[in-house]
């Protein structure tokens, strides 16, 4: 009657899927081994409470019990739910930007550099200087290579630093040893 007793047998229904316990009963006389599971409260996970049907007759009931191991198992499958979303949700957002990489992308250079071929030439008639606009172009490429080489620079002496780490952690290994 009393609410309290409503919502706690609400909140016990719905997590009773995040609860069991787990009973693994190896062979007994003519008995296969068998694993059983029930969702049940932490003090009733034992064999009396999980295994059902019992295989045994009442006076080897303590005895089969006896080899029973039986452990209470406890998740979040919120938590499961949320951890498997999110890791979809960062692959299917990798396989797009991937999309684009192979896809969008040299198309829209493309593009972007056909019509500045375009504007270079028309620009170009009128130019005494043919050779201008080649030596901005040259510029701004040789900036992106040297960003480049930056990066390439820094993953160089990031390897460096993981391989010194390796080998100091193999050194104090051996020390210990």
């Amino acid at each position: 009657g009393s609410p309290f007793k409503s919502i706690y047998l609400k909140n016990n229904i719905a997590n009773s899927e995040d609860i069991r316990c787990k009973c693994i009963c190896p062979p007994y006389r003519e008995v296969e081994g068998q694993i059983y599971k029930q969702n049940v409260s932490l003090k009733d996970c034992n064999c009396l409470h999980v295994v059902d049907p019992m295989p045994v007759d009442g006076k080897d009931v303590e005895a089969y019990c006896l080899r029973c191991e039986c452990k209470y198992e406890e998740r979040s499958s919120g938590t499961i739910k949320f951890t498997i979303i999110m890791y979809l949700s960062i692959l299917g957002l990798l396989l797009l930007y991937m999309v684009y990489l192979t896809l969008l992308e040299p198309m829209l250079k493309r593009r972007l550099f056909g019509h500045s071929q375009l504007i270079q030439s028309d620009d170009d008639v009128g130019d005494q200087q043919p050779f201008a606009n080649a030596h901005n172009v040259l510029s701004r490429s040789h900036s992106r290579s040297n960003v480049l080489n930056k990066v390439e620079h820094a993953q160089q002496r990031w390897r460096r630093q993981v391989q010194e780490q390796r080998k100091s952690v193999f050194d104090r290994h051996v020390v210990l040893s």
